[in-house]
């Protein structure tokens, strides 16, 4: 536990880190990379170069400093986060180094503000927050390790399937190359892989959602040209060749029981997750189950006649689906519902009022999505969400 001195100091320099904003988290990443050029091979640059990483641990260390006297209010951020860094292979020893530059950018920034008690108050802080990560990370690496077929670190995968799903949507199926039995996964959770090609600067590591039902012998993921990393997913590799898998990971998972009802709500390529809550759904006789989709037209409808062959085989699955621009040869009612943008008003009197939902897409999207829900009564606590990406609140 961190005295009331330290905590005292900490939040007095809030107002400060907010003058900086994300410049300061920048000002950190540039910092690191510079001093510590291994790390490029654990972090996505693409989310340097954006923006969104910076912002995100901004918006992070800003959260800490807040929180500091009653950190539980953080619990379900640091699990979302620790989950994350399992998929990056995180070590405790990294911490080290990324405190070492948080303190330095403070003190390059700061100016005179930032004495040397302003510099061990925030090494003290960044300890308890740094140890509660590496903790929490141990033990999902042992879990992932200690079940049947799991493992630790990376294990090498056989492409045995590559389907194109849509216009711009492939699906990858991986099989292990060591033949053993693969570990079960929640649906909702994503595996990440380890990516090296003569095309790529640094070895870059890409987290996909699984896209169906964990069955204990394959993983399948659904990918979008999108991306330097997607791109080479989709026109480099090809069926037999083989991918370093780390184990699945992720905390936003299907946990409504059977007799509730539940709706999935996506846009894009964020009905993979979704996917794979759907077929556990329907495994479930009792269950009733709505699902949402949106994307732009039939060309851009992934797993669209899986969907339709799933709706004639159960009648606990209803759906509506919205295009944003028909193509002449979209048939309405049949492929699609409804046009333009996903407009929950439209459906309004079949969304349940007890109901759980379910969110992905982009984030404008979800943004929009969470405002309606709200709108029509549904409560925060019902509605769950995954954003790709760094973590950021809608």
């Amino acid at each position: 536990m961190l005295d009331r001195r330290t905590i005292e100091i900490v939040k007095s320099t809030l107002p400060l880190l907010a003058e900086a904003g994300p410049a300061l988290t920048a000002h950190f990443y540039q910092r690191m990379f510079r001093h510590n050029p291994e790390l490029k091979e654990v972090f996505n640059l693409s989310h340097q170069h954006s923006g969104r990483q910076p912002a995100a641990l901004f918006e992070a260390i800003a959260a800490y400093g807040t929180h500091l006297e009653d950190l539980s209010v953080l619990q379900s951020a640091v699990e979302r986060i620790a989950h994350k860094h399992t998929g990056f292979l995180i070590e405790p020893a990294q911490y080290a180094i990324v405190g070492e530059h948080l303190l330095a950018t403070l003190r390059e920034l700061g100016g005179d503000a930032v004495t040397d008690e302003v510099i061990d108050a925030w090494a003290k802080a960044y300890g308890v927050l740094a140890q509660v990560f590496i903790d929490r990370e141990a033990a999902l690496y042992q879990q992932a390790a200690e079940q049947q077929g799991g493992w630790q670190g990376t294990r090498p995968f056989r492409i045995q399937r590559k389907v194109a799903e849509s216009a711009l949507i492939t699906s990858f199926e991986l099989v292990p190359v060591d033949g053993g039995a693969v570990a079960l996964y929640q649906p909702g959770q994503y595996l990440s892989l380890k990516v090296t090609h003569p095309e790529l600067t640094h070895t870059e590591i890409r987290q996909y959602s699984l896209s169906e039902q964990a069955n204990g012998e394959r993983l399948r993921i659904t990918v979008k040209r999108d991306g330097q990393v997607s791109a080479l997913l989709h026109d480099r590799f090809e069926e037999g060749d083989v991918l370093e898998v780390i184990p699945p990971a992720g905390d936003f998972v299907l946990s409504a029981p059977s007799e509730s009802p539940v709706v999935l709500i996506s846009a894009g390529v964020g009905l993979t997750p979704m996917w794979a809550m759907l077929e556990a759904r329907l495994a479930e006789a009792s269950a009733t189950t709505l699902w949402l989709h949106a994307c732009d037209n039939g060309e851009h409808h992934a797993l669209k006649g899986a969907l339709q062959g799933h709706l004639a085989e159960s009648s606990g699955l209803s759906a509506q689906i919205w295009y944003r621009s028909p193509l002449a040869s979209d048939r309405p009612a049949e492929d699609y519902h409804n046009t333009g943008l996903m407009t929950l008003s439209d459906v309004a009197e079949q969304l349940p009022a007890e109901g759980e939902y379910y969110l992905c897409g982009p984030q404008p999207f979800m943004a929009s999505i969470v405002e309606q829900l709200r709108a029509l009564g549904i409560g925060d606590t019902q509605i769950h969400y995954e954003l790709f990406g760094p973590h950021q609140a809608l």
